[in-house]
């Protein structure tokens, strides 16, 4: 079946909530319970982080959202964020494809917040030519372009796109 990539609107808002909360299944039991909640993100907080600058692409095949992820300009770099393929719909590229559509767009250092314990997110933006960032440059950086709580930054990681100095 072929996908297409597309910007979300606010229509879109329910299917991105639906992904989120079907893809971030993959946490449980593997990020902190202390982190973990249901639902993993509550609409407010997804129209939080819209009204603060993510703006959501998503990957559309047989006519449906299957896969999201978030850009957001944070001044001299670009970050990912919320980036999720629906669990029936892994495996395919669609993470991929999204990733090189973002990364086509943003003329900055990319950088990425995943969980510490998520080891296959960390290999697959590795395998995408991302490198983690030292603890801590990850801590400093956490605390200088994202909004989460000091919890989450003890329980993370930052991975950076060739285009970070070394």
């Amino acid at each position: 079946m072929t996908t297409t990539i597309r910007r979300c609107g606010v229509d879109d808002l329910p299917q991105i909530f639906s992904i989120i909360n079907d893809a971030a299944q993959a946490y449980r039991d593997v990020i902190p319970p202390d982190r973990w909640h249901e639902p993993y993100m509550a609409l407010d907080e997804l129209t939080q982080e819209i009204h603060c600058g993510v703006e959501f692409w998503g990957c559309e095949s047989g006519g449906r959202l299957v896969g999201v992820m978030g850009i957001q300009d944070r001044g001299e770099v670009t970050l990912i964020r919320h980036a999720y393929v629906q669990t029936a719909h892994r495996r395919r590229g669609i993470g991929e494809k999204l990733l090189k559509q973002l990364e086509a767009m943003a003329a900055k250092p990319i950088l990425i917040g995943t969980w510490s314990a998520a080891e296959w997110a960390i290999r697959f933006y590795e395998k995408n030519g991302y490198r983690l960032l030292s603890r801590p440059e990850t801590e400093r950086l956490l605390r200088k372009y994202w909004s989460i709580p000091e919890r989450q930054i003890e329980t993370s990681v930052v991975l950076a796109n060739p285009r970070w100095p070394s």
